[in-house]
């Protein structure tokens, strides 16, 4: 394990996703004071999501060929450019000149997110070693946990954060302090992070973006329906309805989404120890099944009860939190399961593709959740969020769960009954 580099890839990770967190409420916050209205708020945040699904795409090819170190700083430093170009919005601008630029820094913020995060996350792969190849897998699910897991509990702090320094020092002072600490988290990341990380032996071409083994395919549609099946009801819905339906105050609201936040990335982070450590990458596949249909089952019960109104705020609240720990244990095996699918001289390529279907999920589970809500309430979102649970859990079945061989990006086949060689 190389502690020294895992540490300062994850310290930048981190300082990264908690400026993140703050960004975004800074933004919804602060132009809703203005007076924006929510479909203006939607838009300022839909370039920020379509910006991720291209820079997952291309970034994985980029970074394959010019390493996992360039970019990180990059990632790092499109987040500087888009708080600075973000500090010069004035009050006394139009909407649709405000909301035209407001999009356009956040494009760059979500090219940035996502730079980082591929970034981050294949690393990983290639910093953790283990005296053998069940070692090495077991080492990999904890040290995978560990960072998915700290980042989105980073991420529910940073909505405080975001929230405290809005209320504290403004919104310009905000965004000015959190470029200057990015800044050095860059400066220290360039002269103290050696690791040549990520750059294939053999420069990757084009094509190869979407020239994947079967396996890597199956986890990539399986993660497209796991999170928009979470974003459906997270994005839109749950807030209108805490908000318009049981009365509670921007405060509490926002308080609450921190709050599941920060408890989803906790769980996330104890994830392996929920998980069985024997039988290998088969077994994991294995377990990403029987927690995907637990969660339908959790979904399926939320929904009924507040379709029949069964004490609603005590079935959101309580179904919420119980979806949130099945959810983080999905999402982990999955984090794991991609790295252990793919060899270290494509992971960039293949972590890139996969979080491209991450962020299609998110931009689908964000858009249905406006209109699911606007036709069909809460209730429907999370009947929707069931059907695509089950597309998720059904996708998975195409993971090899016996000890048979898997296919690697060459199309060669491993004979290892147990574990995905990582050569």
């Amino acid at each position: 394990m190389d502690v020294r580099n895992y540490a300062l890839v994850t310290a930048a990770y981190w300082g990264f996703t908690l400026s993140d967190g703050a960004l975004r409420m800074l933004v919804l916050l602060y132009f809703h004071q203005l007076g924006y209205t929510p479909v203006s708020l939607a838009f300022l945040f839909l370039l920020y999501e379509f910006c991720g699904i291209l820079t997952n795409l291309f970034g994985g090819w980029i970074g394959s060929r010019i390493g996992l170190r360039i970019t990180l700083y990059a990632g790092l430093a499109f987040q500087v450019i888009a708080l600075v170009m973000l500090s010069f919005v004035q009050p006394t601008w139009t909407p649709a000149i405000s909301v035209a630029y407001v999009m356009a820094s956040q494009a760059l913020s979500g090219i940035a997110k996502d730079l980082t995060k591929m970034s981050s996350k294949s690393a990983v792969k290639l910093l953790v070693t283990g005296s053998s190849d069940a070692d090495h897998q077991s080492a990999l699910f904890k040290w995978v946990a560990i960072l998915t897991g700290s980042k989105n509990a980073l991420k529910g702090l940073g909505f405080l954060l975001g929230g405290v320094l809005l209320s504290w020092v403004g919104f310009v002072a905000s965004l000015w302090a959190m470029a200057g600490v990015l800044t050095i988290i860059l400066v220290v990341s360039v002269f103290l992070l050696n690791a040549d990380m990520g750059r294939s032996k053999s420069k990757a071409k084009f094509s190869q973006l979407f020239s994947k083994s079967r396996e890597i395919n199956v986890l990539s549609i399986a993660r497209f329906f796991l999170f928009s099946s979470r974003d459906v009801w997270f994005v839109v819905g749950l807030p209108v309805f805490l908000a318009s339906q049981l009365n509670w105050g921007f405060a509490g609201v926002g308080a609450f989404l921190a709050a599941w936040v920060i408890g989803y990335g906790m769980v996330q982070a104890l994830a392996p120890r929920l998980v069985s450590k024997s039988g290998g990458v088969t077994a994991k596949a294995r377990a990403a099944q029987w927690w995907g249909l637990a969660l339908v089952v959790v979904s399926a019960a939320m929904s009924l009860a507040i379709q029949a109104d069964f004490h609603p705020t005590a079935s959101v609240l309580v179904g919420l939190a119980v979806f949130g720990i099945v959810f983080a244990v999905n999402s982990s095996v999955h984090s794991y399961l991609i790295l252990a699918y793919t060899d270290s001289d494509q992971v960039a390529l293949n972590v890139g593709f996969y979080y491209m279907a991450n962020a299609c999920g998110r931009l689908a589970g964000t858009l249905l959740s406006g209109v699911m809500y606007l036709y069909a309430g809460l209730g429907g979102c999370l009947w929707t969020s069931t059907a695509l649970v089950v597309a998720a859990v059904v996708t998975t079945l195409w993971l090899p769960t016996k000890n048979e061989s898997v296919s690697t990006e060459s199309g060669k086949k491993s004979d290892l009954p147990l574990e995905v060689s990582t050569a």
